[in-house]
């Protein structure tokens, strides 16, 4: 009788023990997913697109990228190639900033404060009240395999004024232009860019489209921004031989962003 219960009780800490370590093993996956839907809804608010008004025109908005707020609230990070070469003044085209969800769309007039060509980085100043800013991270320390997060407006405004975000890792660290065998096969862009100072660019392996580009590149549990998202400027250094264009997505560490706001009025985070 002893025996039998001896044996009961051993079969029932067991049951038991496999379960505990079962529960156990549940929480980090759930907390995972909690803590990328936290980050998200805090992101949210300050990813803006960025575009043009023209009050003749119509439509009278024309949206070309997606930018984040910065420092105090009132400076905009983007990508320096999404902003237009010139503004119709005659016909009151101007900068604009575009703040808000679906049809609750509010234009804020913008100025470009300074750029990095180099770098294709470009910060503007917002007219109105401070927006809440993202924490700018540490680019220094990035891993390949890590996880990312990007929240943007891919393909503009096709999809309608709602941010939209795309998770996956960094799949590779790698300079922002590849030597090619023969000379001949080199495009102007690609060496100039070979010759100026070169970096390192982040690799993805996330999608991102064309409305994409000045996205947030940022850690899912920590919402802290550790790169920028850049569709055009690294794909014609570094896909220049391709055919077809691959699809890759890039980013531009965030550090030079950090030393490009330093250059406006002090700015820094």
């Amino acid at each position: 009788m002893i025996k039998i219960c001896l044996l009961f009780f051993c079969r029932r800490m067991r049951a038991i023990l496999l379960a505990s370590s079962f529960i156990l093993a549940m929480p980090p996956v759930v907390a995972q997913a909690a803590d990328l839907a936290d980050t998200v809804d805090k992101v949210k608010a300050s990813i803006v697109a960025i575009g043009t008004v023209q009050p003749a025109r119509r439509p009278a908005a024309k949206f070309q990228a997606t930018g984040f707020v910065v420092a105090q609230g009132r400076h905009i990070i983007t990508n320096a190639h999404a902003l237009p070469d010139f503004l119709d003044t005659q016909n009151k085209e101007t900068l604009a900033v575009f703040i808000g969800q679906g049809k609750k769309v509010e234009s804020r007039l913008a100025t470009k404060v300074a750029t990095d060509p180099s770098h294709d980085l470009a910060v503007l100043e917002i007219e109105g009240a401070p927006l809440p800013p993202l924490r700018l991270g540490e680019s220094q320390s990035l891993r390949e395999g890590q996880s990312i997060a990007f929240t943007g407006f891919p393909i503009g405004v096709v999809l309608g004024l709602f941010p939209v975000t795309h998770t996956g890792i960094i799949s590779a660290i790698s300079p922002v232009a590849i030597p090619v065998p023969a000379a001949g096969q080199l495009d102007a862009i690609t060496l100039k860019r070979l010759k100026g100072e070169p970096f390192e660019v982040l690799q993805l392996d996330a999608t991102a489209y064309p409305g994409n580009s000045g996205s947030p590149l940022y850690e899912p549990h920590t919402g802290q921004v550790i790169g920028v998202i850049n569709k055009v400027f690294v794909q014609e250094s570094k896909e220049t031989l391709l055919e077809r264009p691959s699809g890759i997505t890039y980013a531009i560490p965030i550090r030079y962003a950090q030393a490009l706001l330093k250059q406006v009025k002090g700015l820094a985070q």
